[in-house]
């Protein structure tokens, strides 16, 4: 029986902490599901499917992760691809009591789904997908915090909205 694996997030966008723990959880299970969640709450930065096709070109040399997409409860996508654990990084303890409130409903949602945590890599810690883009969009140097391929999606979104705004 395989073990897979879902590492679920929003990805907006994918930085190299989220490269990290991808890499690490990948080591863990024969699958890992990288699942970008579909939350039309937000506004993204960048569309559903622009942080889908980023993560398969960041995880292509990864062969046992895939990357896919969900809407709706997390624990009903893990029924569907048959995964039994979902890997959530912490990078301080306030992480932590969300993480351990999102565990505890999933285990209750579905009594077959664990989740593992994960301690981000020091050099990631105070790294976030909202810090990332705070910095980007007052002109900081956030290329430091991405991989190259997602600091160029970043600056032609940034093009994008200055020429938006300036029509």
């Amino acid at each position: 029986m395989k073990k897979i694996g879902i590492y679920p997030g929003s990805f907006d966008p994918v930085t190299k902490g989220h490269i990290d723990m991808i890499e690490r959880a990948a080591k863990l299970f024969d699958v890992l599901y990288v699942a970008v969640l579909n939350n039309n709450s937000k506004s993204p930065l960048f569309s559903f499917n622009e942080r889908v096709k980023m993560l398969e070109e960041i995880t292509r040399d990864i062969p046992n992760v895939k990357v896919d997409s969900f809407e709706g409860l997390l624990v009903d996508y893990a029924d569907k691809v048959g995964a039994c654990t979902i890997v959530r990084g912490l990078r301080a303890v306030t992480d932590f009591e969300y993480e351990i409130s999102m565990a505890q409903t999933n285990r209750t949602l579905n009594g077959k789904i664990d989740t593992v945590f994960l301690t981000t890599s020091p050099e990631y810690a105070y790294l976030s997908s909202s810090t990332v883009r705070e910095v980007a969009m007052y002109g900081g140097d956030f290329r430091q915090f991405v991989p190259e391929s997602v600091a160029r999606c970043i600056d032609s979104k940034l093009k994008e909205k200055m020429e938006a705004r300036n029509e």
